[in-house]
């Protein structure tokens, strides 16, 4: 499911949804979210989601906060560890947001939304907040956090003026020995600095020096005995503070449900919230889910676009038809359809609205998707081979509840033997019964969409004047490419485009068929009746089969029998795929279709499919040339042309095998 998320750019919507969570929680729910398979879960999920968008709009945004590293905390008080005063203070914070959070919920009431009654869950602890408030402020315990806390600190005030007084008149009476006019505080000693040489002049205890030596800092012996009062009264104020944070930690410890609760609910609510604030980022809509297998959209947008340059998509599929088969010219907005559908899909089973007006879907077992504008491959085997590769899986994981996206179907290789895939391929998935949608260019497929019932043709329309693509979808209708048109419209030459027609459409088409088409695909001038059959006499010599991948639809014809496809000439110049080398036919082809092409410096056998014409032979050779000058040796010429003049005994000619 990963890959298809990533496919369908559903990961991006994760990340968006994301930014509108604030706990951590919450945003990890979020990348671990994936499609419900309950029907009965799902409906609940979609309420949460209608509910807290009609919060949004009711009430506002919610004051959420994050209660991360709340637990911890608990688990701290709980062990019976002393907590800190930030981690005290952070407490108090988060039951203050719960305070909000439950007022806000209240206010939901009002408009009788099930969601508010959340508010029943919460219990914000008044009395454990005002008591944290009361007593930590300013990170700290506060002076009044109790009397004895509030009477020590006045004593060690007292006492520290007391000592400081003393000091001063030290320094006052000793004017002559000090480096300073005033008193500091060194290791929790006043001290005065006192000349180095006058250091027996004043009766106290040294207590530190300058960098220099020449200032020593005494505490004078009348403060001696202030200090160690003081130092009493600072024990007995660390004690008197420890009580009360422990008494505080107590209190936390007593109600820890309570806040592993409140924690619960508000990174639930946060989730809840988060799906509400990302509907109405994308202006999105509460699905119906249906229980037939059944997808209808009206007016549905990829919730990525920009919804004011984004065309709108009508869709629908089910009640009797299970694929869809899309076509149209390129850029025409075929695989965005394709991934609108999807994504509106899945994000609708994961709980989330739509980016549409109306939507009615049902439930899918899992999304399968082979999207190729993901592919970063230079060789055309190497993406064939992906593609495959990622279709047969798609073909084992199918199921009848599947949702099948396919772009490009049967593309990277041969046009014929891709169409044939892509046949083989919507017959399968149409025998699983899943829902699938397919995009392609191949006439072929659109045909064989036509003649099935369960399967139906669709197109995406395209602006032939502007040359731009107006990426609407008709469904019930098949597409064309618009190759010829829009070559021509920028300027291709009319001789190129009747050879494109010629090259498209094969030798047997008519001279009214080459007019028609060049007309219908928007060339200004159709050929005259004289050019139609000088077109057909010059190229009919070395017609190739069609290749279908960009030809519009209109000439409505069997395919040609194999023997008249395979028409090359001897000396016809040609290219090999899929290694695209250029080289000459040497041999044509046999009754099963193999020729053999001159390369440089050997000779290949090769089945025609594999052979694209380049240029005709009589156009690069005089019609009696020698064709040996190429492909024989030096040796067998000059010995064929004594044969021709008389009997050499003895010799043979032989080809090279």
């Amino acid at each position: 499911m990963y890959q298809e998320e990533s496919i369908l750019e559903f990961d991006k919507i994760k990340n968006l949804w994301a930014e509108c969570a604030l706990t951590e929680y919450a945003r990890t729910a979020i990348q671990n979210t994936h499609p419900f398979l309950s029907e009965i879960e799902l409906e609940a999920r979609l309420n949460e989601t209608t509910q807290a968008r009609r919060m949004l709009e009711k009430c506002q945004t919610p004051p959420l906060s994050s209660p991360d590293g709340i637990r911890e905390i608990v688990r701290t008080a709980q062990t019976g560890q002393c907590l800190s005063i930030a981690e005290l203070e952070k407490t108090a914070q988060i039951l203050v947001s719960v305070k909000r959070l439950k007022d806000y919920l209240t206010r939901g009431k009002v408009y009788e939304i099930p969601l508010a009654f959340y508010e029943e869950n919460l219990n914000p602890l008044e009395h454990i907040r005002e008591q944290i408030r009361s007593q930590i402020w300013n990170d700290q315990v506060a002076d009044n956090a109790s009397e004895l806390l509030k009477k020590l600190r006045t004593e060690i005030m007292h006492a520290e003026t007391k000592m400081r007084d003393k000091a001063d008149t030290v320094l006052r009476s000793h004017k002559e020995c000090m480096s300073d006019s005033f008193s500091t505080v060194r290791n929790g000693h006043i001290c005065i600095p006192v000349k180095k040489e006058y250091k027996f002049r004043v009766s106290g205890t040294v207590i530190d020096k300058s960098a220099t030596g020449s200032t020593l800092f005494i505490e004078p012996s009348a403060c001696g005995k202030y200090y160690e009062e003081l130092q009493e009264l600072r024990i007995d104020e660390e004690n008197e503070v420890r009580r009360i944070l422990y008494t505080l930690t107590a209190l936390i410890a007593d109600h820890s449900e309570i806040i592993e609760q409140n924690t619960r609910f508000t990174e639930k609510l946060d989730f809840i919230f988060s799906k509400g604030k990302l509907s109405l980022r994308y202006d999105g809509t509460a699905p119906k889910l249906l229980q037939e297998r059944c997808i209808r959209f009206h007016n549905a947008r990829h919730p990525l676009m920009d919804k004011n340059i984004c065309v709108p998509l009508q869709f629908s599929i089910g009640s009797g038809t299970n694929g869809i088969v899309i076509t149209g010219p390129n850029t025409g907005g075929k695989t965005v359809a394709i991934k609108t559908v999807a994504l509106n899909c899945m994000m609708a089973q994961c709980g989330l609205h739509v980016a549409c007006e109306e939507a009615e879907l049902c439930m899918n077992s899992n999304y399968l998707c082979d999207i190729g504008d993901g592919q970063n491959l230079s060789e055309n085997l190497s993406t064939f081979s992906a593609h495959i590769t990622n279709i047969l899986n798609i073909l084992k994981r199918v199921n009848r509840d599947s949702l099948v996206i396919l772009d490009e179907l049967g593309s990277g290789t041969d046009p014929a033997e891709g169409m044939g895939l892509a046949i083989a391929i919507l017959e399968e998935l149409k025998n699983s019964g899943a829902l699938f949608l397919a995009t392609t260019h191949y006439p072929e497929v659109k045909s064989y969409a036509a003649e099935e019932a369960s399967i139906v043709n669709a197109r995406m329309t395209f602006d032939k004047e502007n040359l731009k693509p107006l990426y609407q979808m008709v469904i019930g209708e098949a597409g064309e490419s618009c190759a010829f048109y829009i070559a021509e419209r920028l300027g291709m030459p009319q001789h190129l485009l009747k050879r494109a027609a010629m090259e498209a459409y094969g030798k047997h088409s008519t001279t009214a068929e080459i007019q028609e088409m060049l007309s219908t695909t928007g060339t200004h001038e159709s050929p005259s009746d004289a050019e139609a059959h000088e077109m057909l006499s010059t190229t009919a010599a070395h017609a190739t089969p069609a290749s279908t991948e960009n030809a519009p639809v209109i000439i409505h014809r069997k395919p040609p029998k194999r023997k008249a496809e395979i028409s090359f000439r001897r000396g016809d110049s040609v290219m090999i795929y899929p290694d695209k080398k250029i080289g000459i036919i040497c041999e044509t082809a046999n009754d099963k279709g193999i020729l053999r092409v001159q390369l440089p410096n050997k000779k290949i056998w090769i089945n025609h499919k594999r052979v694209k014409l380049l240029v005709a032979a009589e156009e690069l050779y005089p019609p009696d040339y020698d064709f040996s000058i190429i492909f024989d040796t030096a040796a067998n010429r000059k010995l064929r042309h004594q044969m021709n003049r008389k009997y050499v005994e003895g010799q043979a000619i032989f080809s090279e095998e």
